[in-house]
């Protein structure tokens, strides 16, 4: 019998949706280079990292690092310049009420997203407090698919990887779940069947259904 003691977080498509955000960002970017880009491009970044999405972006074409560099740059200052729009409000429907139970049945609770503003948007959505331990995309070297990030935050919160519940709404962070050797819960439809369990939105699960089906 496993004893689930702490669940793990992706922030966009879990906690909040940020992924017009990007989408606006890459689009942005994508026109001033005179890349072709689409929203279904878009959706083929989700749960990657910044370098990993504008390889995809970039579809084969070869640019110099410094040039490479530059447009990663560019890309997160449009972001940011789009995020200092997100309010408390930006929660996704049943997310507090999610967290607020796990914290109260004494779960340790963490972030492990591919971002880089992961505290900042936190900070917007007044969850920072909510959770002891970020990892973002500062973290560790390797990103989602590998299971780095995962392992990295559950050995921040003091507890083995098969004892923390990953929540993921792509196929990379399913896939680094699994690597990793968490229990998942795959939010969404966007590939995330191969998930230990598939739910449209924390609205529609409890902590006791999450505890009760992982126990």
């Amino acid at each position: 019998m496993t004893t689930i003691t702490g669940f793990i977080f992706d922030l966009d498509g879990v906690i909040t949706e940020t992924s017009e955000l990007h989408y606006q960002s890459w689009k942005q970017l994508a026109d001033e280079e005179g890349l072709p880009f689409t929203r279904e491009d878009n959706e083929q970044l989700r749960g990657v990292s910044r370098r990993i999405s504008l390889m995809r972006l970039l579809k084969g074409r070869e640019f110099p690092e410094d040039k490479l560099q530059d447009m990663m740059f560019r890309k997160n200052e449009y972001y940011k310049i789009l995020m200092h729009n997100i309010t408390a409000d930006n929660c996704l429907p049943g997310v507090r009420e999610f967290l607020n139970d796990a914290s109260a049945r004494g779960l340790k609770l963490g972030i492990g997203s591919a971002s880089r503003n992961a505290r900042a948007v936190l900070e917007k959505l007044d969850l920072l407090d909510m959770f002891p331990v970020i990892g973002d995309g500062y973290s560790v070297v390797n990103s989602k698919p590998a299971p780095d990030l995962f392992v990295w935050v559950a050995g921040g919160l003091g507890i083995p990887v098969a004892q923390a519940v990953v929540f993921e709404d792509a196929e990379a962070g399913i896939d680094a779940a699994k690597a990793a050797g968490c229990p998942s819960v795959g939010i969404g439809t966007a590939n995330v069947d191969h998930a230990d369990m598939v739910v449209a939105g924390l609205h529609e699960l409890t902590v006791a259904q999450v505890l009760r089906e992982f126990a």
